[in-house]
């Protein structure tokens, strides 16, 4: 795995919720995992990884991920075995 990639992981799982992680290196991760990542209506993108797909709301105008969805995310890749 690339090391900014690896950053982002240890990001998603800091304790407490980190709320200045980029949504652009949270894709860069799931692209890194496999991911296919689509564009939905408005600021939507689904992500199809570990065979479901899951829609997240893209963050703006602001560029960092809230803490909400970094939770949902760090819970997905923990039930589908991705640890820092």
């Amino acid at each position: 795995m690339k090391r900014k990639c690896q950053r982002t992981l240890e990001l998603i799982f800091a304790r407490p919720v980190s709320a200045n992680v980029r949504w652009t290196d949270i894709e860069a991760l799931f692209r890194e995992l496999g991911a296919e990542i689509g564009e939905r209506e408005g600021s939507r993108v689904e992500v199809f990884l570990f065979g479901l797909v899951r829609v997240f709301h893209r963050p703006h105008p602001s560029p960092d991920t809230d803490k909400g969805a970094v939770a949902a995310i760090r819970k997905w890749l923990e039930e589908n075995g991705v640890k820092p």
